[in-house]
């Protein structure tokens, strides 16, 4: 039982950090091509069948003008979150932003007061 639920345990890990690596699909078997978000089954299936009918992908137009149902809007979808193709991210993909520290999220700049002072100028009279 305890052996079963640490490979359970194992498996989970493993499967994170297959979630926010780099997968190239040249490279990649079905389930690290299932592991990235918005590749199902089917498109894993459809890009190694492709890869082994006609080898390698050139780049991101030849993977899209090979794999059915990968326009610019979907490889970008998909470069964002972590396919590769020959190691190199679609263009115009945006990247994933790092993320920020709470401290940062609340940190207001200080505004500028148009009021003087009350304490300034009651000193300032003073002398």
């Amino acid at each position: 039982m305890i052996k079963k639920l640490m490979l359970a345990v194992a498996t989970l890990v493993a499967s994170m950090g297959f979630a926010f690596a780099q997968v190239d699909v040249n490279k990649a078997d079905a389930a690290a091509l299932d592991s990235v978000k918005g590749v199902g089954p089917a498109m894993s299936k459809a890009i190694i069948d492709a890869r082994t009918k006609a080898g390698p992908f050139k780049d991101w137009s030849d993977f899209q003008k090979r794999v059915k149902g990968v326009a610019d809007k979907r490889a970008a979808q998909l470069s964002k979150a972590g396919l590769q193709v020959n190691g190199q991210s679609k263009d115009g993909a945006p990247m994933a932003a790092a993320p920020t520290g709470k401290a940062e999220k609340m940190a207001k700049p200080a505004k500028a007061s148009a009021k003087p002072d009350a304490k300034h100028d009651a000193a300032k009279s003073a002398t």
